[in-house]
C-alpha cells in the first residue's frame, strides 16, 4: 500500500538560507539496515512523475510486486502553489502484509536444565497450535536426553553452563526476523496467539520487544527511572507502564518484561545476555538494554504456566536454581557494569 500526500512548509524570511526540505531523511528499517533517502525537489507549478489526481492522498494496493512497480512508475505530481520559499513535502508509506506462514517469520526459543517432563509438555502444546514452527532448545542438563520431533533443534551444551549462556546460544541460531522466548515450564493455550504479537511488531518498526501481560507475573513488568537529585540511582517501578502504543490501545510502552516475549532478532543480538549470570536472571537483560531497545507489553496474548507436581519436581534442579550468595554477586555485577550507585524498588499498592 502506497500513500502520498503533500504538505506546505513556508520558511520564514529569516531562515531563507535553510529549508525543511534540505533535512536528510532516513528510511525506518524493518531489517537491520537503515538508510538515508532524499526525494525529488518539485519546483512551483512544475510537474514530475507522481500523479495524485487532484487529491492530497493516494493509495495503491497490489499483491504483485511487478504490477505495483509498474503503477508507481506512472504516478506523477504537480505543485500547484507558488512561493519563492515554499516546497512540498511528500510522505511515502509502504505497508506489507505478513505471510500467512508464521514459521517464516518467527522461531520459538527455550532453555532447559533438568526439566524434561516440563519441556515435553511445552513442546506438545506448541505442536498442537503451531505444528510447522521451528523450536530451538539450548540444553545444559547434567545428563542430556535427546529430544526429537518435527522442526525441533536441540543444542547440547556443557553441563550447567547457565541461563544466559543458553539464551545466547539459542539466539545465535535464529534465522528468522523474530523469535518468541518461552520458559521450558510454560504451556501454549488457545489464547497464545503469536500472530497478535507479530501484528504489533510489523506495524511499529521501532519496537524491539513485545510481551504479554499477566497479573500473575506483573511484578516482572517495570519501568526504570533516574532518582531525582541522586546521581547513579535507579528506581524500578514494578507493574507500571508508559503511554499506550499508537493504534494499539491494549499495548503500552515499558522497560522490562517477563520471560515470554516476541523480539526482533537483530535488536536482541546487539544487547546480548551476560553469560556470567548462570542461574537466576530475568530483568538483567532489559536493564542492560535500557536506551538500546524499545519494549512494549500487550494484554491480548496469554500463555499458561505448568503446575509443579511430584512427577515433574527435580530436587537437583532446585539446588542449582537458588545457589547461596547469588544475590550479592548479581548486585555487584549489575551495579558495576551499568555504572549504578543504587537501585530502589517501587511496587503498586495493589501488589
Amino acid at each position: 500500500v502506497f500513500y502520498l500526500f503533500s504538505q506546505l512548509h513556508c520558511v520564514p524570511l529569516l531562515h531563507r538560507t535553510s529549508s525543511v526540505l534540505s533535512k536528510l531523511l532516513y528510511a525506518l528499517p524493518n531489517s537491520p539496515l537503515q538508510y538515508p533517502i532524499q526525494g525529488y525537489t518539485v519546483r512551483s507549478l512544475i510537474s514530475i512523475d507522481l500523479k495524485c489526481a487532484g487529491t492530497r492522498e493516494l493509495s495503491i494496493e497490489s499483491s504483485s510486486l511487478v504490477f505495483l512497480n509498474e503503477l508507481l512508475a506512472k504516478v506523477s505530481y504537480t505543485s500547484s502553489i507558488y512561493h519563492i520559499n515554499t516546497g512540498d513535502l511528500g510522505i511515502v508509506t509502504f505497508v506489507f502484509l505478513c505471510p500467512s506462514d508464521i514459521q517464516s517469520q518467527v522461531t520459538i526459543l527455550t532453555k532447559t536444565f533438568l526439566r524434561y517432563p516440563q519441556l515435553k509438555v511445552l513442546l506438545a502444546s506448541i505442536q498442537q497450535f503451531y505444528p510447522n514452527i521451528t523450536v530451538i532448545i539450548a540444553d545444559d542438563s547434567l545428563e542430556p536426553e535427546r529430544i526429537s520431533g518435527k522442526n525441533i533443534q536441540q543444542y547440547i551444551m556443557p553441563p550447567a553452563q547457565g541461563w544466559f549462556a543458553g539464551r545466547n546460544l539459542a539466539v545465535s541460531q535464529v534465522i528468522t526476523k523474530y523469535f518468541l522466548w518461552v520458559d521450558d515450564d510454560f504451556i501454549f493455550t488457545q489464547n497464545t496467539k503469536i500472530e497478535e504479537f507479530l501484528k504489533v511488531m510489523e506495524a511499529v518498526p521501532e519496537l524491539d520487544v513485545v510481551r504479554t501481560y499477566r497479573k500473575l507475573l506483573n511484578r516482572q513488568n517495570y519501568i526504570a527511572t533516574c532518582e531525582p537529585g541522586s546521581s547513579g540511582c535507579l528506581i524500578r517501578k514494578y507493574g507500571e507502564t508508559f503511554h499506550p502504543l499508537p493504534d494499539f490501545p491494549k499495548c503500552s510502552f515499558t522497560h522490562g518484561v517477563v520471560n515470554f516475549f516476541l523480539a526482533r532478532t537483530d535488536a536482541v543480538r546487539r544487547v546480548g545476555f551476560d553469560p556470567q549470570l548462570q542461574r537466576v536472571g530475568h530483568s538483567e537483560f532489559f536493564m542492560d538494554g535500557l536506551g538500546l531497545m524499545m519494549v512494549a507489553t500487550c494484554k491480548d496474548v496469554e500463555v499458561g504456566h505448568q503446575r509443579k507436581t511430584k512427577e515433574n519436581n527435580n530436587p537437583r534442579y532446585q539446588e542449582f536454581r537458588k545457589p547461596k550468595n547469588i544475590g550479592g554477586f548479581k548486585s555487584q555485577l549489575h551495579y558495576f557494569k551499568n555504572h549504578l550507585k543504587c537501585v530502589r524498588y517501587s511496587f503498586k499498592a495493589s501488589e
